[in-house]
């Protein structure tokens, strides 16, 4: 691992666009739309413009539970917003989500359209909606909060810190992934330490503390994150393991996971999802084989 040459920050930081890496189509150090484009809207009470990443995978996962419990205003329709191509930067997504990131949502089960963005508040907005998955108990309730707000302050320093330096940097930087890598343990052994006394993170339940904190920190342990698997020794945080498995082995899960998803087997890749028997009929495999 080689490390970059030293670098002495000018008095005043300007944007230079080549530095960005494979991602510096989609990165810019301004807000706002770049094009017009309004968004599609189905039939469904709730809109939903995402991507099968972890953020997007929390959202999916969650409705795909409403629905097993028999909550059809939950139904949905999921959108494909390919953030590689910069459709979040289209002034539709932007009037539903002013930061342009994915997840986000529309309610339009009443009088006037809601939107709902980052990934935890719709957890915690849907979870309110529908009276699920958030426990009434004060002190369980706030246990349950405490995790989920730990997932969001906590996750960027594995996606945008340990995985952007791993994976994705033009080059190694020794100094970075090793800072980086020693948060991203640090959390597991947070993780791991907390599973220990308890079968979900809020207690005896599966909430939306789980469902935001699986899709990174159980694909992390599941070795689905970066390739990283061996490098942070995954396995030896045996409590994070037995977690990781139970939820991954729920069929509202793993229905969860294929939505908005634009990688790995055909099968797996519903990249649309307008309804339930999409699941059956138009994963990409059938998609590819029907053209």
């Amino acid at each position: 691992m080689t490390d970059t040459p030293e670098y002495t920050p000018p008095k005043v930081w300007t944007w230079n666009k080549a530095s960005g890496g494979q991602f510096a189509n989609i990165n810019r150090p301004i807000a706002g739309p770049t094009h017009e484009k309004e968004l599609p809207v189905g039939r469904h009470p709730l809109q939903l413009y995402s991507l099968g990443t972890p953020n997007g995978v929390k959202v999916t996962i969650m409705l795909e539970e409403l629905l097993a419990l028999g909550h059809k205003g939950a139904e949905y329709d999921a959108w494909l917003i390919k953030i590689g191509d910069g459709e979040q930067f289209g002034s539709g997504f932007v009037d539903v989500n002013p930061n342009s990131k994915i997840p986000a949502l529309l309610d339009r089960s009443g009088p006037k359209p809601i939107r709902v963005f980052e990934s935890g508040s719709i957890l915690f907005y849907l979870a309110e909606k529908f009276g699920e998955f958030l426990p009434r108990d004060p002190a369980t309730r706030a246990e349950c909060m405490s995790w989920l707000f730990w997932q969001m302050g906590s996750a960027p320093y594995l996606g945008g810190g340990f995985g952007h330096f791993y994976a994705y940097a033009p080059t190694k930087n020794e100094y970075a992934i090793d800072r980086f890598a020693m948060e991203v343990k640090r959390q597991l052994d947070v993780l791991d330490r907390r599973l220990a006394e308890v079968a979900y993170l809020a207690g005896n339940d599966y909430t939306v503390a789980d469902m935001a904190v699986w899709p990174w920190y159980g694909g992390l342990a599941k070795g689905w994150q970066y390739g990283a698997g061996e490098f942070l020794d995954v396995q030896s945080y045996e409590n994070v393991q037995r977690w990781a498995e139970t939820i991954f082995q729920r069929p509202t899960v793993q229905r969860g996971r294929m939505v908005n998803r634009t990688s790995g087997e055909p099968s797996s890749q519903l990249r649309e999802r307008h309804d339930a028997s999409d699941f059956e009929k138009k994963t990409q495999d059938k998609l590819e084989a029907a053209s």
